[in-house]
């Protein structure tokens, strides 16, 4: 293993034949430079269109003593011949085996790819945990949104995270690394003294969880009394300062017609269940000007701009970019729209893009459960998008429900059955039979509890359970040609909760996993490790929960109230 690997000429010719379909991307001669490999836990055509990864790239490389290639789970979608171990894993761009790189970086958003980082990791044949690495050894690092929420079950096989918005970190890391470099310092006094002077930067290795008898985390605390007692998360303040957006294109890709740029990063509305307003508040919205010339950018390379935030149909100046998109004979890619964001200008502007399809998420079926979810609309909300859409010819509809939420009957089960049949009835009625959706999917997911939300007490509900409820809204609708009811797999579910709510020793559970070449059952029979405790309980207020030792800002008084309050909403 390790090194000396060769790359057979047919995965040779797969990479040149990616890179001669691609635009944007960076190739710098090996040699002088500080050399990163990018890795992102997945295929390649799931990677490349994750706009996190996609700004990691471009900012190693615009310091000037980095270079930074990308490499990938693998890069076709026939990985069989990649998992034997035999074809090694290599850098796209100079095609490098990853082992060879100074830093390996993982950009991370999905909990349910974290085994995937053990598979990359086995194949170049870098041992997985970081004590087990010397220095002639990538130091391995990682970010993303899945890790800044939870790092700790990741916790033993990363030298580093880099946690939160990498803008203004992540350039401060290199200045560090090249610092320590020049003056001759090992790892090891490197990673004391990051940990000591830089925000969002979380060593594990230098922290250490002490348990109660019953298995509870009592503390994490770090080895030095020098350290900071939590690892404190800064924001850049000024999202103008710099641009997020498609830096590589590629055809192939998922949303791979569509450049794709950011609008707002944050959200002002709170839904108790949403990582992502309490990970990156406060709401932070990109300026009109700033935008056009993305926009001005994008228009060179494809005619379809994909707004991306986690607030679009928030920004005060949608419909002016809209517009300024469509005056450009280019059309808009817009993500789910805030029901009550929706009016007539709104829907002339989808209907003028030429959209057939728009989706909606409702996120529960009674009113009871979207106040518990501070959901913030109402079914009046609801019945008047549907019948905007349907009134300009647009045909397709798609609902967004969650089920397994904390408190839910069998009534909420039926009130999204419910829901869905008014929907078609009042667009029915309203039109007099003349018109109406071609098509309603709806889209029904198990609710799973995120860390920092004001629902990371909650349990995760049984998966059996879950299955049986989103069975029932399928029958409902057997015999019903216009409604089309698609779901994840619950038992994908328990497992991603696993992995948002667990704690170092889940690292365990992980490593039996990549011994047993992804068996979860196996895995989780052959760990002397119970995964419902840290799925199916109910944790309590004054308990410390894995993700403590991260400060986002975020005060647990704000969201035990919160949680208190979702509680009485019943």
């Amino acid at each position: 293993m390790g090194h000396g690997k060769i790359m057979d000429w047919k995965l040779k010719q797969q990479y040149n034949r990616i890179l001669e379909n691609e635009t944007g991307y960076v190739k710098k001669v090996w040699g002088e430079y500080n050399t990163v490999c990018l890795a992102y836990p997945n295929q390649y055509h799931v990677g490349m269109a994750n706009l996190g990864f996609q700004t990691v790239y471009q900012l190693f490389n615009a310091q000037p003593s980095f270079l930074c290639e990308r490499a990938f789970l693998s890069v076709s979608g026939n990985d069989a011949r990649f998992v034997s171990g035999a074809a090694g894993i290599f850098s796209l761009e100079n095609q490098k085996p990853i082992a060879e790189f100074d830093i390996l970086a993982f950009s991370v958003s999905f909990e349910n790819d974290y085994p995937n980082i053990l598979r990359i990791m086995d194949a170049a044949g870098i041992p997985l945990t970081a004590g087990d690495r010397s220095e002639k050894y990538p130091l391995v690092i990682g970010g993303g949104v899945s890790l800044t929420l939870n790092p700790e079950p990741l916790a033993d096989f990363f030298d580093v995270f880099i946690l939160g918005e990498a803008e203004d970190v992540l350039p401060e890391f290199c200045r560090s690394y090249e610092e320590a470099r020049l003056v001759g310092r090992g790892r090891n006094n490197f990673l004391i003294n990051l940990q000591r002077r830089v925000n969002n930067i979380y060593v594990p290795g230098l922290y250490e969880p002490t348990y109660s008898a019953e298995s509870r985390i009592q503390s994490i605390k770090p080895r030095d009394k020098n350290l900071p007692a939590k690892v404190k998360i800064t924001r850049p303040e000024n999202i103008n300062a710099f641009r997020t957006q498609e830096v590589v294109s590629a055809p192939g890709i998922e949303m791979g017609d569509m450049f794709l740029m950011e609008v707002n990063r944050g959200c002002a509305r709170g839904c108790r269940f949403c990582a992502a307003s309490f990970v990156y508040r406060p709401v932070r919205f990109r300026s009109l000007e700033e935008i056009i010339a993305s926009v001005r950018s994008g228009l060179k390379r494809k005619n379809k701009i994909g707004l991306v935030g986690t607030a679009v149909s928030d920004h005060p100046d949608l419909k002016k970019i809209c517009r300024y998109i469509l005056e450009g004979e280019a059309q808009v890619g817009l993500g789910s729209l805030r029901i009550d964001r929706i009016d007539e200008g709104m829907v002339e502007l989808i209907k003028a893009n030429g959209i057939e399809t728009v989706a909606l998420a409702p996120e529960a079926g009674s009113q009871k459960m979207r106040d518990v979810l501070r959901k913030g609309i109402t079914e009046e909300d609801i019945l008047r998008a549907a019948e905007l859409f349907a009134g300009n010819d647009i045909q397709n509809l798609r609902l967004y429900f969650m089920i397994g939420l904390p408190k839910e009957e069998e009534n909420d089960i039926d009130a999204i059955i419910g829901l869905t049949k008014k929907i078609q009835h009042h667009v029915r009625v309203t039109f007099a039979g003349k018109k109406k959706f071609r098509r309603v999917t709806l889209s029904v997911n198990q609710f799973i509890p995120k860390p920092s939300t004001p629902f990371q007490w909650c349990a995760l509900e049984d998966v059996g359970l879950a299955a049986k409820k989103i069975r029932k809204i399928k029958n409902a609708f057997r015999n019903d040609k216009q409604v089309k009811v698609i779901h994840d797999v619950p038992k994908w579910n328990y497992i991603q909760a696993l992995l948002s709510l667990g704690d170092r020793r889940v690292g365990e559970i992980l490593l039996a996993v990549n011994r047993l070449e992804g068996n979860w059952a196996r895995a989780l029979k052959e760990v002397n490790i119970n995964p419902d405790f840290y799925v199916y309980r109910e944790k309590k207020y004054d308990e410390f929960l894995p993700w403590d030792i991260i400060d986002l800002g975020v005060s647990k008084k704000a969201l035990i109230s919160e949680h208190r309050k979702a509680m009485q909403e019943i």
